[in-house]
């Protein structure tokens, strides 16, 4: 997996340019604060060219040991350290006899001090600056790799959460088709021809509408329950009126945002275990609503619900059990809702099921509620939004007649939506 690249503090954006700029003002200010106190005693101004001469000779010197130390950066610790003792004393040596032999001779015939004497006396300002310069090298590339480290970590992190994410949702499409698939082939069996052939055109249109969100987006509610209205299009063709539905969202839970195909395989688990097992078909009910900053979905139906459990089920066991208690379970659905809140909320989302002593399920989601904020400025940069079109059925191929668009019908916020009583 590619790692996206560091993005340092802006004054350390162009290391160069920082080095060049700390570099000429850290020595610019040394050479200040020396010739200020030159000035203050009353030396004269000729000796002016000899802190110059100095402060020029440790620019040089920390240039070349900035080219060591970049070489000693990383490595082992025992190497970094010795060698850079050993280097650093060197420097010194060499600025201090420098220093000795400049002010040898800018003081000629006017002092009897000797070159160790001048080497010795002279010697600790060259050490207090170099060690001083070269502790603020290391500080500073030392802050630089641990910040890189930190900016590392944290993407990949988030790389990591994204790929489960678009792992979680990749896993849902083989699961849709996988019972899809199965209900056209009994409508096949059946010699049921012409509903075979429209739901599979509908089915055609739902992955159409379905595969433009990108996996691990986050979509508007409103979106959501478009993408539902597609789904149980699909599957009205195969239960008619025994699958009845009820949508009440708010206007304000409208615009909430939720990870996309997130409640799909509700329905899709609703449909399975609630309408089909019962002649009589079922009740499925969808009310969502925001309160105290958070958006609350329940999704509930009337069938046989868990048998032999009553109230909260909460931890995956249960949910696993409920998966494991239908033969035909391919135990993703809810499973894979859990794991898509976690990754996507961490513990800052709620998300229970339970069942009554006469049946009935009800699945409960609690969200942070984030209302869509881009959705004027998506739109003026998509006035017109593709809706999915469906593929044309054999019927209507060999008639020449165009078919319809197999899209959701219009949602109208405020009261209930989708009611099919």
């Amino acid at each position: 997996m590619a790692v996206l690249p560091f993005r340092p503090t802006p004054f350390f954006a162009n290391k160069n340019r920082a080095f060049w700029n700390l570099q000429l003002a850290g020595w610019g200010g040394a050479f200040l604060l020396r010739a200020s106190a030159a000035i203050a005693n009353s030396q004269p101004l000729d000796l002016l060219a000899v802190i110059l001469v100095t402060t020029i000779t440790g620019f040089s010197i920390t240039l070349v040991l900035s080219v060591i130390y970049r070489q000693l950066f990383g490595r082992q610790p025992f190497v970094t350290w010795s060698m850079t003792m050993i280097v650093l004393v060197l420097a010194v040596i060499v600025h201090a006899s420098i220093d000795a032999w400049v002010q040898g001779i800018y003081y000629a015939g006017a002092s009897e001090t000797t070159f160790a004497q001048r080497f010795i006396g002279l010697s600790y300002i060259p050490a207090t600056l170099l060690v001083g310069w070269s502790a603020l090298y290391y500080a500073i590339n030392f802050f630089l790799t641990v910040e890189e480290q930190a900016d590392r970590l944290e993407r990949l992190e988030a790389q990591a959460t994204s790929a489960q994410l678009a792992m979680l949702r990749y896993q849902l499409n083989p699961h849709f088709l996988f019972n899809t698939l199965n209900s056209i082939s009994t409508l096949v069996l059946l010699k049921q021809t012409e509903p075979a052939n429209a739901m599979l055109t509908r089915l055609s249109a739902f992955l159409r509408h379905t595969l433009i969100t990108e996996p691990g987006s986050q979509v508007t509610l409103e979106q959501e329950v478009e993408t539902l209205q597609l789904y149980l299009g699909i599957e009205r063709m195969r239960f008619e009126e025994r699958l009845r539905t009820h949508f009440e969202i708010s206007d304000e839970a409208m615009q909430a945002q939720l990870p996309s195909m997130l409640l799909q395989p509700l329905i899709e688990n609703a449909i399975k275990y609630a309408v089909s097992p019962q002649e009589e078909g079922a009740r499925i009910s969808l009310v969502a609503e925001v309160s105290d900053g958070r958006l609350k979905i329940t999704v509930e139906d009337t069938g046989p619900g868990i048998f032999g459990t009553a109230g909260y089920a909460t931890s995956q066991g249960d949910l696993l059990s409920y998966a494991a208690a239908q033969s035909d379970s391919t135990g993703v659905g809810l499973a894979n809702i859990r794991s898509r809140l976690a990754q996507a909320y961490g513990d800052n989302h709620r998300f229970e099921t339970r069942t009554g002593q006469g049946g009935g399920f009800t699945v409960l989601i609690e969200i942070p509620y984030d209302a869509e904020i881009k959705q004027e400025a998506e739109q003026a940069q998509n006035p017109k939004s593709e809706q999915p079109e469906a593929l044309p059925s054999p019927a209507d191929q060999a008639s020449g007649k165009p078919s319809e668009p197999a899209t959701a019908p219009p949602l109208q916020a405020g009261r209930p939506i989708g009611s099919n009583a």
